[in-house]
This record gives structure tokens, C-alpha cells and sequence, in this order.
């Protein structure tokens, strides 16, 4: 069964997630109308990927730092509050899955930390899963905890079995050997990351995994950043690109079928099999005749890891 699908690179209003999210409902409307079943947002979407934290001077900037950190704390999402209803509402009046990124905040102990977390929502409305980061990657250990296992599954859709992974877990071997081995029909990978390297790793998942994987970072220049960004131009410069985003739709098995989308705010179509996924792995199935598991074993502890438990 074929199936169409968008990936959407476009930049946030980088920090102010009440645009943000005005922005993203008009890009499902455009995915939609397009005829898309599926529409993909890179990572930390909302209210923008936190790319400020790599250009900080270690100890030098620890005033900005804390100010930028303060405005993202802000402006992140709290899904216990309702801050997805409008992206859920989306989803199901124009009937499309969403896999998106974003900062959430942690409403139920701290309060204040953050995770870099990415939601599969159905086209009913219906959050499927939520994924947050295993490993924050760098200096993203400055702003974002770490997470747990408790997302770390393959869920269910109209279009076939969904899995996400974030940027840099895509190097993990054990993470993606735990979707592997749920029947996966389509890796999803929002990042941060692009160019050759990214791309080889991309289609190397594709022929390990045996299914389709999409993936895309955000396309920002410093033109982008908002005035109300706090010493904006200290940190970008107008006429630069930040992330070309290279949005890209890889084959099972391997091979390029749509992108690298390089240095465009626009959204990338493609028009994918599910079933391909499943097909592909008669040669060679990991989770499957190739995994040997009389010599090797994963065990995952998906126990949700709450700093408090509360024994009334």
C-alpha cells in the first residue's frame, strides 16, 4: 500500500512557543492538502532546537546562558497542561499522523527540567507514544535530562509500526537494536544533524533494520532568529546557515528515494510502501534468523524512573 508523507524542515519562532505552535498547525494543513498521511518536524521543534549551546563560551557566557535557558523553561511544552492539544486537534481533523520534537518540561516533580523528547500522535488525536532522549549529545547536557527506556517503543499506525529515535541515538546499537526487534516499518529520526556523514548513517539503519527511515534537522539561517532573541547578534550572523536541515527518505535496505533537502525551508514529499519494510529483511532480519540469541541477549528496562515515590 502506498503511502504519501511530508517531512517539514521549516524554522520555528525560535523560543516562543505560542508561534511555534501556530506555525506547526499550518504546516499539517499544507501536509494534508497535499495529500501526506504522515508529517515529520525535526528535532526539538518546539519552540526551536537549542542550538545556542554550542556557540557559548565554557564559563564565559554564563549570564546569556542562564537567560536563554530561563525563555526555553518558558516556552517548552507541558503535555499534562494541554500544550499539544492544538497539534493533536490537527491530527485528527486533517485524519495525519505527526511524529514531533520538542523541549518538554517535567510538570510532574521538578517543575523545571527538561527533556528532548519526541511525540507519535495518531490520526485520531491520540498520543501514541512519547520517546524522551536517552542521551543528551554534548553540551545538550546542559539543558536537557536524560530519559528513560519507557518510550522506547514501536507503536501502531494507520500506515505501519513507528519508531523514533533522536539524533545522536541513532548511534546507540542497543537502541536501535530495541525498535528493531518490534517489528518496525519506519525508522523516524528527528536531529540536529546533516550532511554525508549523517546520510551514510541513515542509510545504513535502512539496510540493518530492514525499513524505510526518514529524518530531518530544522533549515536555519541566522535571519531566522528572532529581535526578542536575547544577544542575537552576538551569537548569529544574518546571512549564515545554521542547519542546512537535509531532510531525507531512505529505502528499505538502503538507497535515497527523496532529499538530502538542502538549505530549504520547505517540506519534503515522498510517496513510501509500509509493507517494503517486512519484505526486505528476508536476506537478512537482526531481531530475527540473524540474532543468534543463543550467544546474545538485550534486556531493557522500560520502568519508568520518577525521582520520588510517594507512599501515602
Amino acid at each position: 500500500m502506498d503511502v504519501k508523507i511530508a517531512i517539514s524542515q521549516k524554522p520555528p519562532t525560535l523560543l516562543d512557543l505560542g508561534a511555534t505552535l501556530v506555525q506547526a498547525v499550518d504546516i499539517i494543513k499544507q501536509a494534508a492538502a497535499q495529500g501526506a498521511k504522515l508529517v515529520v518536524f525535526p528535532e526539538c521543534y518546539l519552540p526551536g532546537y537549542p542550538t545556542w549551546i554550542w556557540r557559548l563560551k565554557p564559563g564565559g557566557d554564563m549570564a546569556l546562558g542562564n537567560t536563554l535557558h530561563s525563555k526555553l523553561v518558558e516556552n517548552s511544552v507541558n503535555i499534562a497542561a494541554g500544550d499539544l492539544d492544538p497539534i493533536c486537534a490537527a491530527a485528527k481533523e486533517y485524519d495525519i499522523i505527526i511524529v514531533i520534537g520538542m523541549n518538554e518540561i517535567d510538570s510532574t516533580f521538578s517543575g523545571s527540567s527538561l527533556f528532548n523528547s519526541v511525540v507519535t500522535i495518531s490520526s485520531d488525536g491520540t498520543i501514541l507514544n512519547r520517546h524522551r532522549k536517552l542521551m543528551p549529545t554534548n553540551p545538550e547536557r546542559m539543558v536537557h535530562a536524560m530519559g528513560d527506556a519507557s518510550g522506547l517503543r514501536v507503536v501502531d499506525t494507520p500506515i505501519g509500526r513507528i519508531g523514533c529515535l533522536i539524533c545522536w541515538e541513532a548511534y546507540m546499537p542497543l537502541a536501535r537494536y530495541a525498535l528493531y526487534s518490534q517489528a518496525m516499518d519506519i525508522f523516524i529520526t528527528p536531529t540536529w544533524d546533516s550532511g554525508e556523514n549523517w546520510l551514510s548513517t541513515l542509510n545504513h539503519i535502512a539496510r540493518e533494520g530492514g525499513c524505510w527511515v526518514l529524518s530531518t534537522a530544522t533549515a536555519l539561517q541566522g535571519s531566522d532568529i528572532p529581535d526578542s532573541f536575547p544577544d542575537r547578534d552576538a551569537l548569529f550572523s544574518p546571512d549564515e546557515w545554521i542547519n542546512p536541515g537535509d531532510a531525507t527518505v531512505v529505502k528499505p535496505f538502503g538507497g535515497v528515494v527523496a532529499g538530502p533537502l538542502h538549505q530549504e525551508k520547505a517540506l519534503l514529499f515522498a510517496t513510501i510502501d509500509p509493507s517494503a519494510a517486512r519484505q526486505s529483511r528476508k536476506p537478512l532480519d537482526v531481531s530475527g534468523h540473524y540474532a543468534r540469541p543463543d550467544i546474545f541477549q538485550l534486556k531493557i528496562n522500560r520502568t519508568q524512573m520518577p525521582p520520588v515515590d510517594f507512599n501515602e
